[in-house]
């Protein structure tokens, strides 16, 4: 039978779903009805089927009484710009996107034929056609723009030629000009907050200044581009400052009296809010030789954050706290953050606590939550607490009772942890750290103590024996969830990989001891740096989710954040869900709650997503201002991203990224091969490739932009990846570019 004719026997469900599948502009119960000549009593048939391919997953409904594939986007689709990637991509999410999966990523390629054209960046929004690659995955596109981006932006504000102008703060934005009686008092050199309105005078913009935010030769102004540029918000609500001003800690009343333990709280240097406490003691039941009695508790933000209150509004529209070199915009205001619902030592404190017993592997034995009242008895740095470790010759009592313990302890978790295998990868941190009138003192690589992973160790126990106690009481739980790499991730992994000589072990169930036997083989060697890269590269990334599917990552089967209510809302959510499950009040999840946990889930994802990348933004931006005293210097480093424009490079003493421009590595037409993250010169074989160690020159460092140019100046092949000087192999090319005379 042929669609479009009459049908000489009534069509089977799957070529119903093919037709839809395969119809996506078409796919309304009509154009399938019209499509297999289905008429009269007939249609009740092929309506029962699609109602049933609706309710098994494999059809949903659309806008217009459409219905689709759920996976699947039409040929022509309005997408948005929702970020710019190391390698400089521009990544899409569909406009209109109703399924409760998660949206699609979607790869905008680059219209040759725009020269000319603005840039486009995050927030604008284009009409493209789409081509589905391997495993869902899409490539788009432009049939034309459609609207420009954010309504608002931050630049600097300066004087051309007399005209005021705005140069944007935003990697990817677009210079305004601005009439004087917009400009808002803006005086040269003032970082600005501006309308974009749509008035265009000599191929620019008009815009409005609406704020002067500061100057920007001003260190702290840097966290301020970050936070106004990500559209962060920063205002709380009247009622929520009332509301957190006459916060007091409660009476002891029903709660457990946890003020007699010597808890702890272990923390950055410049932590602002102090929001889990940790204590140990060897467990004194026979039947556990060896064995351990935990205790970890976490300041009880729902006591004060009732659900439906103006602080449990602001505390969603903000999604979690966002942390910056010189400041905090906390999710919580500040009589809150860092008054009482911060475990300051020797204050009562408000918490709900988890104990667990774990034996002498660190398996856990059994847990139970209760709510009570405490108070920490000593802050520690993570530095101060493993030099207090590691200070043998101490037989003090902070450290024989408190600190050893602690260590003594995290000795069995260790062994639990090896013995689970969770992904190891070694994924350096930036530190700025500042004078206390603002100057940076330094960008460096933050030194992993084991301090930090005893931390890291005591949360996760604490996080898994929350979500195990939600699951066991059937109340509804907000996952933290981190799926399998993406089949053409891995097959994409499994390629490099083979270039290299290493061999990730196929088999139909994935784990992360897999890629750590691949970690492992790599360690001290060359290739080392480049391995952990591309193992990051292949992951997904993790959200939340009220649907669980593990956490492939840290290899448990099920997880949930508890531990920082103060900073993150699924923590909120989890600990209302406890005090309900474990009958520890009445504030915690209503009985009939009307939340949809998985919209939910999905808003504080991507609040997370954006709080990030405005972290990291401003370190970029310290950084840069940090170096551009150094324009000159050369800088060992290794290259950490490839792209069809360039090399990006990290230098080994700060972290920092700059761009090597592809024009300056010689006169070579290059091809860059995605899959083996690399540049090939077609003339020569010149190779650059990830991981490469290299010296540069810094040519230019603008902290407005976070941006750094680079210039290389010698590499080093014998320190190079093995396999770096191979030509791609046929069918791997992504186009290129010739690069300029080589300096």
């Amino acid at each position: 039978m042929a669609p479009g004719g009459r049908a000489a026997h009534f069509p089977t469900r799957d070529e119903i779903l093919r037709y839809i599948q395969d119809n996506p502009e078409h796919a309304s119960k009509r154009e399938v009805a019209r499509a297999f000549a289905i008429k009269g009593d007939a249609r009740k048939q092929l309506n029962s089927i699609i109602r049933e391919l609706i309710d098994e997953g494999s059809l949903e409904r659309r806008r217009g009484r459409r219905i689709g594939d759920p996976t699947k986007l039409p040929n022509v689709t309005t997408l948005e710009i929702s970020d710019v990637d190391v390698d400089g991509e521009l990544w899409c999410r569909p406009l209109q996107w109703e399924s409760e999966k998660e949206a699609p990523r979607i790869l905008l390629i680059p219209d040759k034929r725009r020269a000319g054209v603005p840039a486009l960046g995050p927030g604008d929004r284009v009409l493209a056609r789409l081509v589905e690659k391997e495993a869902g995955t899409y490539e788009a596109r432009i049939m034309r723009v459609i609207g420009r981006g954010p309504d608002r932006m931050v630049g600097v504000f300066e004087l051309v030629g007399g005209q005021g102008r705005i140069h944007p703060a935003n990697r990817n934005g677009r210079d305004l000009w601005v009439s004087g009686a917009d400009s808002g008092g803006a005086e040269p050199g003032d970082l600005v907050q501006a309308d974009v309105l749509p008035a265009r005078r000599l191929g620019l913009e008009q815009g409005r200044v609406v704020e002067r935010i500061g100057r920007k030769d001003n260190p702290r102004a840097l966290s301020l581009i970050s936070i106004h540029t990500h559209d962060l918000p920063t205002r709380f609500n009247p009622d929520s400052v009332a509301l957190a001003e006459v916060a007091a800690v409660p009476p002891l009343g029903k709660r457990t009296d946890l003020r007699t333990v010597p808890l702890v709280t272990i923390d950055p240097e410049d932590a602002r809010d102090f929001d889990d406490a940790v204590w140990a003691e060897p467990d004194d039941d026979p039947a556990n030789p060896g064995g351990w009695h935990l205790l970890v508790a976490i300041a009880d933000v729902a006591h004060y954050v009732r659900s439906g209150s103006a602080l449990d509004g602001d505390a969603i529209k903000r999604g979690n706290s966002a942390y910056f070199p010189d400041r905090v915009v906390p999710m919580l205001p500040e009589a809150l953050s860092s008054g009482v619902c911060s475990l300051r030592p020797n204050e009562e404190r408000a918490c709900m606590a988890v104990e667990a017993w774990i034996d002498r592997e660190g398996n856990k034995r059994k847990h139970r939550f209760v709510r009570g009242l405490m108070r920490s008895v000593h802050r520690f740095t993570y530095a101060q607490a493993q030099a207090l470790f590691e200070a043998e010759d101490d037989t003090g009592a902070l450290r024989d009772q408190i600190v050893m313990p602690l260590y003594r302890a995290h000795d069995a978790l260790m062994k639990a942890r090896q013995k689970r295998g969770p992904l190891a990868l070694n994924l350096p941190e930036r530190v700025v750290r500042l004078a206390t009138d603002g100057d940076i003192v330094s960008v460096e690589p933050r030194v992993p103590l084991r301090s930090h992973q005893l931390i890291e160790d005591f949360m996760i126990l604490a996080n898994v024996c929350a979500a195990e106690t939600l699951e066991e009481k059937k109340t509804p739980c907000m996952y933290r969830i981190h799926d399998e790499p993406d089949r053409e991730k891995l097959a994409a992994l499994r390629d490099f990989l083979k270039t290299m000589d290493l061999n990730l072990a196929p088999g139909q169930v994935l784990k992360p001891k897999a890629f750590n036997a691949i970690l492992a083989k790599a360690e001290g060697s060359p290739a080392e740096h480049l391995v952990h890269q591309v193992v990051l590269r292949s992951q997904s990334q993790a959200v939340y989710s009220p649907d669980n599917i593990g956490h492939f990552g840290l290899a448990l089967p099920r997880y949930a954040h508890f531990t920082s209510p103060i900073r993150r809302y699924a923590d909120l959510l989890v600990h209302r869900g406890l005090i309900a499950a474990c009958n520890l009040g009445n504030d915690g999840l209503p009985r009939n709650d009307p939340t949809d946990w998985r919209q939910v889930g999905e808003r504080i994802s991507r609040a997370e997503r954006r709080a990030m990348a405005a972290e990291r933004d401003a370190i970029d931006r310290f950084t840069a201002l940090f170096l551009s005293e150094k324009v000159g210097a050369q800088f060992e480093g290794r290259v950490s991203g490839v792209s069809r424009f360039g090399l990006f490079v990290a230098l080994e003493e700060s972290g920092a990224d700059g761009l090597v421009p592809i024009r300056t590595l010689g006169a070579e037409f290059f091809q860059h091969d995605e899959a083996q993250h690399a540049l090939f010169g077609e003339r020569t074989g010149e190779t650059w490739r990830l991981g490469d160690v290299v010296t540069v020159k810094l040519l230019e460092a603008d902290p407005i932009g976070g941006r750094m140019r680079l210039e290389i100046v010698s590499d080093a092949p014998a320190r190079s990846a093995p396999g770096a000087k191979k030509r791609p192999p046929k069918g791997r090319s992504h186009g290129g570019r010739r690069g300029g005379k080589r300096r």
